[in-house]
């Protein structure tokens, strides 16, 4: 019989979604589950969205152009305006997803064995990503004492080899929930310069920047316009995770230019989600203020609930609506596990996704999780409760 690809042998399952059928099973058992794995927000699509979706005219859903609808991707342009980065619908490819934009920037602007730094823990999907293009990750370890802040510069040149070719952030991240300031994105940008590299960044979380603290782009650094690429989705922004549409944008005509033949042979980004993300340009400043102040208040019920626990530790995020939790465990993957397959209280658990698969090091993230502040208040008490009475009874407890 032939042989599975070495490719897909060696493609690592998600973290975020491995736990899946134990979930399933739990349910099964009549066991409420708390979603706390993945970032979907229960949060309400706009209403613009919706009604565009429901009084849709069309009579044929056709293909839209390879780099997505002009109409979008010039309401697209006129927002990332407003954010103070200035670009045309020229400068950009919309995508399926935001994956897809990281897809096509990594086979656009990287070889075979060429080598992207990323600081860890990360957004578990870069490593599919590279896995699937070729690309090797090469991490550098932030940490959970200082909130996951940007490592020291001095680690980024000692990784620094003849295959590297880019430094990829993902700001505000995911999954710590920790924002990069303007410094140190500009002390990014002088080693990217000094080691003629390109710099990529993961920016779908831009809306959610907390505490007076402001969002700064890698769009908005000079001198390096050219090597900049950045992804963004709808996914978040405007709670449509569903509708698979994102967007890759860089000034460097060639780099969109050769990403627009990886589009062209994948035909179009999705018809249906881009008329959505379309309408969506529309929402009202007071939807984003709803949204930001509540993801404010989960973010402290959580975070101030989950710090009384007696040998747990999370810092406090500055962005996005994640944070990393070290609990007092063995080991996360079995304590994630066993929270769905051997653990209830009061006919309810909540699913986590454990760290190790955020990490690109081996044996790091062993005692941590993600856990993502997507549900409504009452949810997260509950679900932040299941947690303290589960660290009292796990056999595998360490404090």
């Amino acid at each position: 019989m032939p042989q599975i690809s070495e490719r897909g042998v060696n493609m690592p399952a998600s973290p975020i979604r491995r736990l899946v059928p134990y979930a399933e099973a739990a349910k099964k058992r009549g066991v409420t589950v708390y979603h706390l794995n993945i970032g979907q927000p229960d949060i309400e699509t706009p209403e613009h969205a919706i009604e565009e979706l429901k009084n849709m005219d069309k009579k044929v859903l056709e293909y839209s152009h390879s780099a997505g609808y002009e109409s979008y991707r010039r309401g697209l342009a006129e927002y990332y305006k407003s954010v103070d980065i200035d670009i045309t619908h020229e400068d950009m490819l919309v995508t399926t997803g935001g994956s897809e934009a990281i897809m096509f920037t990594f086979l656009s602007c990287l070889n075979e064995g060429d080598e992207v730094i990323v600081p860890e823990p990360f957004y578990t999907n870069y490593n599919g990503f590279a896995q699937a293009t070729g690309v090797k990750v090469v991490p550098i370890t932030s940490g959970i004492k200082d909130g996951f802040a940007l490592p020291p510069i001095e680690d980024f040149e000692e990784k620094i080899s003849e295959k590297t070719k880019a430094i990829m952030i993902c700001n505000p991240n995911n999954p710590t929930g920790y924002l990069y300031s303007k410094e140190e994105l500009l002390a990014l940008q002088k080693i990217v310069l000094k080691h003629d590299l390109y710099l990529f960044a993961d920016e779908v979380y831009r809306e959610f920047a907390y505490d007076g603290h402001e969002h700064f782009s890698v769009m908005q650094l000079k001198d390096i316009e050219d090597r900049v690429v950045m992804m963004d989705s709808v996914s978040k922004r405007y709670s449509e995770c569903g509708v698979r549409i994102g967007a890759m944008v860089s000034r460097n005509k060639e780099i969109i230019g050769t990403a627009l033949k990886f589009a062209q042979a994948r035909l179009s980004p999705p018809g249906l989600g881009q008329i959505v993300a379309e309408a969506s340009l529309k929402t009202p400043k007071s939807y984003f203020d709803r949204v930001y102040n509540e993801y404010i208040e989960r973010r402290d019920l959580v975070i101030d609930q989950l710090n009384k626990i007696e040998g747990v530790y999370t810092p406090k995020p500055k962005g996005a609506f994640y944070t990393v939790v070290s609990m007092p465990v063995d080991d996360a993957d079995k304590f994630c596990q066993w929270l769905l397959e051997e653990f209830e209280y009061e006919k309810q658990t909540v699913m986590l996704a454990p760290a190790t698969g955020f990490y690109a090091t081996p044996g790091l993230g062993k005692n941590e999780a993600r856990l993502a502040y997507v549900l409504n208040k009452e949810s997260l008490e509950k679900a932040v409760k299941v947690l303290e009475e589960a660290f009292k009874v796990y056999p595998g407890r360490t404090v």
